[in-house]
């Protein structure tokens, strides 16, 4: 009889050690996933003010403009709607904005 408990108490300690090693690869698995993530957005980079999301400058026609990620809001600073509706082209520089906007 002391035979079958000393199985079942080596079995129950094999178990015991096999969940605690799969739960130390899946943390390895998460931590590395996490590093081999680039970061989205530069910790100094600039709220939406619309949403939570992060703004990101892209340039559209020489003109450095914010975006959102979340909401794709297009956020212009001092100047830059000016410069914009300076440029002087076939098609206004909003419907050329919002085709750049679209392909991507």
């Amino acid at each position: 009889m002391s035979k079958i408990w000393d199985e079942r108490e080596k079995s129950l300690e094999e178990e015991y050690f096999r969940r605690k090693e799969r739960e130390l690869i899946e943390r390895l698995r998460a931590k590395r996933v996490e590093e081999a993530q680039p970061n989205e957005a530069p910790k100094s980079a600039i709220s939406c003010p619309k949403c939570d999301g992060m703004l990101a400058e892209i340039t559209h026609e020489g003109v450095q403009i914010d975006r959102c990620q979340k909401c794709n809001g297009v956020w212009l600073e001092a100047g830059e709607l000016e410069r914009l509706t300076s440029l002087d082209e076939d098609h206004g520089w909003l419907s050329r904005m919002w085709r750049r906007l679209a392909a991507k």
